[in-house]
């Protein structure tokens, strides 16, 4: 990490946001408080607008200010960014993604750390769901920011907890970790695996959502509790969320804490996004894998004749953040107008084929027909394609024509 570049982490959903920044001079990462001296990390995701003025007010602050009747609020910012919807406020129409682009704009110039931050190395965004809604929504708040799409990444919960976890000190993740977080009146668990004997360590995430908890909360998270660990050792548990506001624990917490590190924050998502960042980049060594629910769980290959020597070309590489991958070739067409593309899963040597064939094609003598390849993901298992005609040259001027298809694991 550069001295004045720092990671940016924003754990961003429909109700609040946290912010943490990471430099290479800092040993952990700091989270950003709206109120200086106090830990006041929770900024909810609303934007307000002054009556009959071009002001906004964001946070706590939007709320008070819409309280007071001095301003209107847009409560539900961050759903109606990823729907792409226009906000009717105080006479005017918005789209709600530029609004959310001042969002964070406020954000990002809260006094205090922020002010010495330098530039963005890497923005991290932590979500509860990774999809292509939000990945569209970030690339274009983060293009209007001024931050290249190239320093963003996209992370969802249970990867930002898997960072953070294994970057804490080794005795509290000597055994399994568990993750509990209760955010408005959902209680997700979340337990972490390793698997000492493979190189590098394989990391598995065993998630259970028990649903909405709002009566006898102590004696049911104590249940909860009970079932998530068994009779298995845990060497520190986390709990993140506003359901663990207030001072209901009194039986789970005696259970909780037996044997075991306890930590209770809200803040753990934003500095695993910027742990993340970090590792991702290179910038320490990681002997730990991961498979998430959006790597990539395909290879995906073409066989390519290269000074005739058969061989194959991928594309795109299993274990890859599906919205970050992509994968692109330009190859001569020899033979049939068709294309055969190879589709593996990572743990199996077994392949099998997709072809697509070019139909109208314009006939030409062969290998004189220059194609491009263009290999996107669109989830996990499933990758669009699409080939382009360049003909060649002078010979044979290009067509135009397209043509795509979707490739998907089969058996999904």
């Amino acid at each position: 990490m550069s001295d004045s570049g720092a990671i940016l982490g924003i754990d961003i959903n429909p109700r609040s946001t946290v912010l943490s920044i990471y430099k290479s001079n800092m040993d952990e990462p700091t989270t950003v408080s709206t109120v200086l001296g106090e830990e006041n990390y929770s900024i909810p995701t609303v934007l307000a607008k002054r009556n009959g003025m071009g002001q906004w007010f964001f946070g706590d602050e939007a709320i008070t200010k819409n309280r007071t009747k001095e301003a209107i609020l847009v409560d539900d910012l961050y759903n109606l960014a990823i729907r792409n919807e226009q906000v009717f406020i105080d006479g005017e129409n918005y789209q709600a993604r530029d609004l959310l682009v001042i969002f964070f704009n406020k954000l990002f110039s809260i006094p205090g750390p922020m002010a010495a931050m330098g530039e963005v190395e890497k923005l991290v965004i932590c979500v509860e769901q990774v999809n292509l809604e939000v990945m569209e929504l970030m690339n274009y708040a983060s293009g209007k920011l001024g931050i290249d799409s190239k320093k963003v990444m996209l992370i969802d919960r249970n990867e930002c907890f898997y960072f953070y976890a294994l970057s804490g000190k080794p005795e509290l993740f000597l055994y399994s970790v568990a993750l509990f977080d209760y955010s408005g009146s959902n209680m997700i668990s979340v337990v972490m695996n390793r698997n000492q004997s493979t190189r590098p360590q394989l990391i598995t995430l065993d998630v259970v959502n028990h649903g909405d908890i709002t009566e006898n909360k102590d004696e049911m998270f104590d249940e909860i509790i009970a079932d998530t660990f068994g009779s298995k050792l845990f060497s520190s548990v986390y709990l993140v969320g506003d359901g663990f506001d207030g001072d209901w624990m009194k039986l789970s917490l005696s259970r909780l804490c037996k044997g075991r590190k306890v930590f209770l924050g809200k803040n753990l998502y934003s500095k695993g996004a910027c742990y993340a960042g970090y590792i991702k980049e290179g910038k320490r060594d990681w002997p730990f894998i991961f498979i998430g629910d959006n790597d990539l769980k395909l290879n995906l290959s073409i066989k390519i004749l290269d000074n005739n020597v058969m061989k194959f070309f991928t594309l795109i590489d299993a274990g890859q953040s599906w919205y970050d991958a992509k994968g692109e070739c330009e190859v001569i067409l020899d033979g049939e107008p068709e294309i055969e593309f190879y589709v593996q899963r990572p743990e199996s040597r077994e392949a099998h084929t997709d072809v697509l064939e070019l139909t109208d094609i314009p006939k030409r003598e062969n290998r004189t027909t220059r194609l491009r390849i263009e290999a996107r993901p669109i989830s996990d298992i499933a990758v669009s394609i699409i080939i382009t005609d360049l003909g060649f040259g002078e010979i044979s001027p290009a067509s135009g024509k397209s043509w795509e298809h979707t490739i998907t694991l089969k058996g999904e």
